[in-house]
């Protein structure tokens, strides 16, 4: 008893064309005599034309990608031109006094940051220059702060639940998300850094934090002179 023959499918189809790219050479007709519907209308075209909707098509989405890696490089280049900036300015200032000052003022205007504020304390092996204790920056905070911030391995970003260190603030009362990004000095958490905004999306869990810590990096490096 044989077998029967099971039918040919659409992929028996498709795997012969494939394999068989002198088939259309042969039967160059039914290029012109296949007729498709046209993804951009209900109008028939031939197998010819319904080629170059796609080639098109696909033309256009490589298009949009590559005008979509321009804006990006031209977005990440503008960042680094601002941070370049901001580390200049941090820099040439000379003045230990002033610097936390120079420092939050020229990250919020090169990133259009509403609000800032930055604390410093003293840790187990180094303390805060005794010259220097009066400044703001300086000020006391509570032992939560002190934990809070030695407990992020990354910056916090979300929204505002009522931070103590929101309340460092000019106009604390308005700051709906934030940012908050420990400084480190010899292996220890010596201060925290805050941003704040009145825009509760501008701070958000789910945003990347590269930047975030480029800044943290710097401002710990710049702060750490501060201290004794």
């Amino acid at each position: 008893m044989t077998t029967p023959l099971q039918g040919i499918t659409e992929d028996d189809i498709a795997n012969y064309l494939v394999h068989t790219p002198g088939f259309f050479e042969r039967h160059a007709q039914l290029l012109s005599s296949v007729q498709l519907t046209s993804p951009h209308g209900l109008r028939a075209v031939s197998l010819q034309e319904r080629q170059m909707e796609m080639l098109r098509d696909k033309n256009k989405g490589l298009e949009r990608r590559i005008m979509e890696m321009i804006r990006h490089s031209q977005e990440n280049e503008a960042i680094a031109q601002r941070l370049h900036h901001w580390v200049r300015s941090v820099l040439i200032t000379h003045d230990d006094s002033a610097l936390p000052d120079v420092m939050l003022a020229e990250l919020q205007r090169e990133f259009l940051i509403p609000q800032a504020a930055v604390r410093i304390w003293d840790t187990p092996t180094v303390p805060v220059r005794e010259a220097l204790r009066e400044l703001p920056t300086a000020q006391a905070v509570s032992d939560d702060v002190r934990s809070f911030a030695a407990s992020l391995s990354l910056p916090y970003c979300g929204v505002n639940a009522g931070f103590e260190a929101s309340k460092w603030m000019p106009d604390a009362s308005t700051i709906t998300s934030l940012a908050m990004i420990p400084l480190h000095h010899l292996g220890q958490t010596y201060g925290l850094l805050v941003l704040g905004s009145p825009d509760p999306t501008r701070y958000t869990a789910d945003m990347g934090v590269d930047f975030l810590q480029q800044v943290g990096e710097t401002a710990s490096a710049a702060l750490a002179r501060l201290l004794g």
